[in-house]
C-alpha cells in the first residue's frame, strides 16, 4: 500500500481519495525546491550587465584622458610664438593616431586661434561594450597666445 505524499493518510481506504489536503497544499506552497535555480537565472544577467557597465565606464574614462591629452598637446603647439592652427591640427591628429586607435573611435579635433586666445576641442565615440550604449569622450584646452613685446620686462 503506497500513500502519496500529498494525500491524506486515509486516502487509500476512503472511497473518494483527496489528492491534496490543506496540510499537503501548505507543504507544496512552502516547498523551495528550485528556488536557487530561479534566483541564479535572474541574477546572472544582472551581474554580467554590472561587470560590462564597469568595463564601459573604464573605457570611457580612458578615452576621455586620450582626448584631453591630444587637446593639451595641440594647444601647446598652437599657442607658442609662431604657432598656427595648421600645426596644432597636425599635432592633434598625430597624437590621436598614436593613442586613439584603442578606445576612442572616429576622433576629430577642432583647433582655433585668435590674436589673444587659442583653443582646441577633441571629440570621439567610445568603443561599445554595453549594447545600445553609445558614449562620447571629449577634451578641451584653451589658453593665451604667446606674444613678444619689445621693451616690456616681467
Amino acid at each position: 500500500m503506497s500513500i502519496d505524499r500529498y494525500s491524506s493518510p486515509n486516502a487509500a481506504t476512503s472511497p473518494t481519495p483527496r489528492l491534496l489536503t490543506r496540510a499537503g497544499l501548505r507543504r507544496l506552497l512552502a516547498d523551495e525546491r528550485g528556488a536557487a535555480t530561479a534566483e541564479l537565472v535572474l541574477t546572472t544577467p544582472l551581474l554580467l550587465l554590472l561587470i560590462m557597465s564597469i568595463a564601459q565606464f573604464a573605457l570611457w574614462m580612458h578615452a576621455s584622458h586620450i582626448a584631453q591629452a591630444a587637446a593639451s598637446q595641440a594647444l601647446s603647439t598652437t599657442r607658442v610664438l609662431g604657432g598656427t592652427t595648421a600645426r596644432g591640427q597636425r599635432e592633434a591628429d598625430q597624437i590621436l593616431q598614436q593613442l586613439g586607435s584603442g578606445p576612442l573611435r572616429d576622433p576629430r579635433a577642432i583647433v582655433s586661434r585668435s590674436s589673444d586666445q587659442a583653443a582646441v576641442h577633441v571629440e570621439g565615440t567610445v568603443i561599445q561594450v554595453v549594447p545600445f550604449l553609445t558614449l562620447t569622450a571629449s577634451g578641451d584646452a584653451a589658453g593665451p597666445v604667446e606674444r613678444f613685446r619689445a621693451g616690456v620686462r616681467p
